[in-house]
Formats: C-alpha cells, structure tokens, sequence
C-alpha cells in the first residue's frame, strides 16, 4: 500500500499528466485526420476563403480538440473546417489540445462542437443527432442502466433536445430524415422538398423513395404535407406505387386554386420601404387596369 508520499507524488504526477492533456501543442496536419463518420460537410464557399485569408495573416489562433488515434496520428474532434482553411493557406503545422476520449464522448463532444455553427444543413443535423442519441444510449447501456435514461428523468432523446435547445420530437423528425435516400436528401438540403414533406416521405420504402424521384419529375413540382401523407398512409397499407405517386402529385392543390401567389420580397423591390403588403396591391391592381384600358385601346385602333 503507498505511503501517503507516494499517494501525494502520484496525484501531483496525475493532476501534471492531466495538465499535459491540455496543452496546447503544434502537431503537423499530416497527422490529423477527419473525425470517422463526421456528419458536418467542410466546403470551398465564401466563408472558406474568409477563413483561409484570416488564417493566413493571424494563424489558427483557437486550438483544435483532438484524440490519440490507435492506428497513429489523431482524430480532430472539433476544427473540421480549420484544419481544412489551414491546409490551403498552406501551414504546416496546427496548435491542438489532446484529449483521450472514448468513442461515445467523443462523439458527443464533435456533435455539439459543430452544432454551434449559424449555417447546418437538415442533412447534418439530422446526422448528428442520430449519432449523439445512439452514443449517449450506449454510455447508459456501459453503465448498466435498464433503459436510455441518463438521468433521473431525462431519456436520450430529451438530452438531446434539450442541449441542442430543439424539442424532443423536432430531434426525432430530424432523425427520421436519416431514412431518405441521398437523392432526396440532397433536395432537402437544396430546399427542393420542404423539411415536413421529407419526414412523411422517409417512411416510404427504399424502392418506393427511388420511384417518387419520377412522380416528382412527372408533376414538375416539390410534394405538399397532404401528399406525403398520403403516399405514406399508401405504403403503409398495401404499398405505393410509381402510378399512385403520380396521380398523388398531379393533383391541384386546393391553396392553389383561384388565387395568385407573390411573395412580398420579390414585391419590395419595386416599392417604397414605408409600403404595406395592402399597398403594394392596391397598386399592383391600378396599374394592371391602366394595362388592361392601353390593350383595349389598342385593339380599337
């Protein structure tokens, strides 16, 4: 049994080997690798070159979080997007905080790291939560919990919910997106399907997905809520096909009938700021009756 000396020698050893972990060292980025599975897209747009330039003229000035990978170097837990900047500015080497971290921890640290950013996709966050709710219902299982609650009252999901600041079914509509196949996933992303349309269609079968792909190109137009309930309510009960998905989508919607639709951006630019939507057609409507009486005249010539 240690003397209390060598207690103390162990601990203050410990507590210095700890304060190493978090150091802040400079690690070459040929040894750090993407996060396996990183749900979060790093791409060449405008913020990227903002990025690089900064980086350029200050350095990477907040450190990377990353872990000891087993097959050597280290997986980048947080700075996806710095470390990429940073290879086209053409560095070196980063500054990085080495922490060792489970796969489940780790997880939930890249998750919430990312979701701080102004700009995710539906597809990302989607990702993300899927990933963080099975690494938190995994810690409960290592813990020997009978459930996934992590807490008194809290499951998995409102853990979830509640760090990202979301409800516990917007969490699990984000989830079910995880079930679309990437094309139109991508449409989501790209904002050609509305975000509740796509969760109603996640429940169609793969196949069924890959054939609402031509209804929509059939009908030249995005699903309504109604409609994909319907194609979902179908599949549900005794499949849905390409012929019912196309006499689904080439029906009129009712909002639509006898009414013209303008969006009031489009419209602003054309008006005066003080402009109130009732003016704007009242004017619109004025200036389509002086149309109107020119053709008339015109025609009488």
């Amino acid at each position: 049994m240690p003397k209390p000396k060598q207690k103390e020698a162990e601990a203050q050893t410990g507590a210095t080997a700890e304060a190493v972990t978090e150091t802040v060292q400079r690690i070459p980025l040929s040894d750090l690798h993407p996060f396996e599975g990183h749900p979060f897209k790093v791409l060449d747009d405008d913020s990227m070159t903002e990025t690089v330039e900064s980086i350029r003229q200050m350095g990477v000035t907040n450190p990377l979080i990353v872990r000891p990978d087993p097959d050597g170097g280290y997986e980048i837990i947080s700075g996806h997007r710095r470390h990429h900047a940073a290879e086209l500015a053409g560095l070196d080497t980063l500054p990085v905080i080495v922490r060792q971290l489970d796969d489940d921890a780790a997880i939930i640290m890249m998750v919430d790291s990312n979701l701080q950013r102004e700009t995710i996709l539906p597809s990302e966050k989607a990702l993300a939560y899927k990933m963080k709710l099975e690494a938190i219902k995994h810690q409960g299982q290592r813990t020997d919990l009978t459930s996934d609650q992590v807490g008194p009252k809290l499951t998995a999901a409102e853990k979830v919910a509640e760090d990202a600041g979301d409800s516990q079914s917007q969490v699990k509509r984000y989830i079910r997106l995880t079930n679309l196949i990437p094309e139109l996933m991508d449409m989501v992303d790209e904002k050609k399907i509305a975000f509740n349309p796509a969760v109603e269609l996640s429940y169609l079968k793969p196949e069924e997905q890959r054939n609402f792909l031509e209804a929509m190109d059939y009908a030249q137009a995005a699903p309504s809520v109604s409609q994909a309930q319907r194609m979902k309510k179908k599949s549900q009960e005794d499949g849905c096909s390409l012929d019912d998905m196309c006499g689904i989508m080439d029906e009129v919607k009712k909002d639509d009938m006898g009414q013209i639709a303008f969006k009031t951006s489009d419209l602003q630019k054309f008006f005066p700021k003080s402009y109130t939507p009732r003016q704007m057609s009242d004017t619109i409507l004025r200036l389509l009756e002086q149309w109107q009486r020119r053709r008339q005249r015109d025609q009488q010539r």
